[in-house]
């Protein structure tokens, strides 16, 4: 990658920053040109427009009152449940806060991970040695393991929040005991490599204190495996909700995710599949569509990529 962040002449920024433009470029010419991350760019806005605009133009409330059991039609294009509920509501409230806890999850985790992964690449020693035992202890423990033990005891230790809000407890859960430990190892290996550079060099001769280092020369030419990971991190926090819900340890009512629909209606499957599979296949189609669109990006940021030529 082109170093966009080293220290030039007043001469030499406009050149820097034509080839930082230039490299952007080519950036968009090979994500443009990979049909599948194009495909799910698309669909994924499609899905963003689905969640967070559907309820002002899909006008069946989210209350009971319709004719319960109604397979799909016209007036229900998702069918009613048992007591009565329009579905397709059901699905849209469902997917927006799915894509919620996902989006905070992937903030929260991308910038605790290239935090924490940076300070131990640069600064290594017992910071490094401290920073990086917890990271492998983490990834040794499943994942769904630590978020359901979490989540339960956080409903255990709150028993009269049960019926409150809790998206943002689960999401914070997957952010900060799941989620940010891959990015942090990954932005380690790259800071490791990024630090022996001679615009590192330069910037210390120059006086600059570690963390203008960091954050001011190093962390700007990892901005692709930022992107990347952020963007992996955002699939996988969707799936992990919707697990975590569908065994009763995530969201719980008021909220509605699409893994706790799922939960709910998994006995209706036989009767009434449409309330299960619905949900399903939504969960499906943001897991595809955001890793279609991290395939493409991880593709055209890597300048050794073959698939795809600028």
């Amino acid at each position: 990658m082109v170093d966009i962040s080293s220290p030039p002449t007043a001469a030499g920024a406009g050149f820097a920053d034509s080839q930082a433009r230039a490299e952007w470029r080519t950036v968009l010419r090979r994500f443009l040109r990979h049909r599948a991350a194009v495909a799910g760019f698309a669909m994924f806005v499609l899905l963003l427009l689905f969640a967070f605009v559907g309820p002002a133009v899909w006008s069946a409330s989210l209350d009971a009152g319709g004719v319960a059991k109604v397979g799909p039609s016209p007036a229900h294009p998702f069918g009613t449940d048992r007591i009565g509920h329009d579905m397709l509501a059901s699905v849209i409230s469902g997917a927006r806060l799915s894509l919620q806890i996902a989006l905070v999850v992937a903030l929260v985790a991308t910038v605790l991970g290239v935090v924490l992964g940076a300070v131990a690449g640069y600064l290594r020693g017992w910071v490094d040695g401290v920073i990086s035992r917890v990271i492998d202890l983490m990834l040794c423990i499943p994942a769904l393991v630590v978020t359901a033990v979490l989540a339960r005891h956080s409903f255990t230790l709150a028993p009269s929040a049960q019926n409150a809000s809790n998206w943002l407890t689960v999401a914070l859960i997957l952010a900060l005991f799941t989620s940010w430990f891959p990015i942090a190892r990954t932005m380690r290996g790259m800071v490791l490599s990024l630090r022996e550079k001679e615009f590192v060099e330069a910037a210390r001769a120059l006086g600059a204190s570690n963390s203008r280092i960091v954050f001011r020369h190093i962390l700007p030419n990892t901005v692709d495996v930022i992107i990347v990971n952020a963007t992996v991190t955002v699939a996988q926090a969707v799936l992990l909700e919707s697990a975590l819900s569908f065994i009763g340890l995530g969201v719980h009512r008021p909220d509605a995710s699409l893994g706790l629909l799922i939960n709910e209606n998994k006995n209706e499957l036989a009767t009434l599949p449409w309330l299960f599979w619905f949900p399903f296949l939504f969960i499906v189609l943001i897991s595809l569509s955001v890793n279609f669109m991290g395939d493409g990006l991880r593709d055209a940021f890597d300048p050794r990529q073959k698939r795809v030529r600028a």
